[in-house]
């Protein structure tokens, strides 16, 4: 039986109020997060589509179970995350097209790559998730708790059920194929593909949100994974935000070294994510969800230690 638990949770998104740049204090994080936004649903319909194909040539029946309930997190991840896009639809309908292209571009990889590449473009990103989204954790009271409590909700429950299934979209890989030397060689083209999607994203912000309503903020997200559009990135970020308003202020810089080593650690052919080191809050998190239940959906103000 599957440890991972799947948990259904209605944010509050259903207003026409819910703002683009949703931490003012940060926009550069909040620009982060949005991408994650317009970069789930896509990449989650991805996982979904291939682990329902993976797991009829999984022999053991307890990895069955996991990744059987891994994909159902990641559907609703998706189905959040489409809530959230929904609601920046209504007050921007261009971000459609944005969302759609994002969409068509993972379909294209469903529709043209084998299994296994499929399985092993997965694995890759979900190894980095760790470490990355432990900064993110570590640090929510910078990041998170400043911003429209709605969103920042949304996102807390997102990346601490990516801690929870850390392990499971390699062991969906190694259990169907299985080869390290294959699942390197995707990397460059990982990494190719992620850089395609963003350029979508941070395209799509610009052209489809006025400046005013925090559409510019869309220069921090770099116009792909070049040198050049990241160094760009990073002069427009020091000329439109002020000191403070950086995607890691405040973080120290020795978290920010164990989140470099560990997204490269990730790729080791020795490396399982069951053993990485956990961010505290996702315990917490855990913890006050069993306790109640609509903490999930409102973090900061439902079932909050007085």
């Amino acid at each position: 039986m599957s440890d991972l638990q799947v948990r259904r949770v209605r944010f509050d998104l259903a207003g026409d109020d819910i703002p683009f740049n949703w931490n003012p204090q940060r926009p550069a994080f909040a620009m982060q997060c949005n991408l994650i936004t317009f970069f789930a649903p896509g990449f989650e319909k991805l996982i979904v589509d291939a682990t329902r194909e993976a797991i009829p040539l999984m022999r053991d029946q307890k990895q069955a179970d996991e990744a059987n309930d891994y994909l159902r997190q990641e559907a609703q991840h998706s189905a959040a995350h489409m809530s959230h896009v929904r609601a920046l639809v209504r007050r921007w309908p261009g971000l459609q097209e944005t969302m759609d292209e994002v969409i068509a571009s993972y379909d294209r990889l469903t529709a043209t790559k084998p299994l296994a590449w499929r399985l092993a473009y997965t694995a890759v990103i979900e190894n980095t998730f760790t470490p990355y989204f432990k900064v993110f954790l570590d640090h929510e009271d910078k990041l998170f708790a400043l911003g429209d409590e709605r969103v920042a909700s949304l996102f807390l429950w997102h990346f601490v059920e990516e801690i929870e299934h850390r392990s499971s979209a390699l062991m969906v890989y190694d259990a169907v194929h299985g080869d390290f030397l294959y699942r390197v060689k995707t990397i460059g083209a990982v990494v190719k593909h992620l850089g395609e999607v963003l350029s979508i994203v941070s395209r799509g912000f610009q052209k489809h949100v006025p400046a005013d309503d925090g559409g510019g903020y869309g220069q921090l997200l770099p116009d792909g994974l070049r040198v050049r559009s990241m160094l760009a990135a990073s002069r427009t970020a020091r000329r439109i935000t002020r000191p403070g308003q950086g995607t890691y202020a405040g973080v120290p810089k020795r978290d920010m070294i164990a989140m470099l080593s560990g997204l490269v650690r990730s790729q080791g052919p020795s490396h399982d994510p069951a053993f990485e080191n956990l961010p505290p809050f996702a315990a917490r998190w855990f913890e006050r969800y069993e306790q109640e239940p609509k903490s999930a959906a409102r973090w900061y103000s439902v079932g909050a230690p007085i």
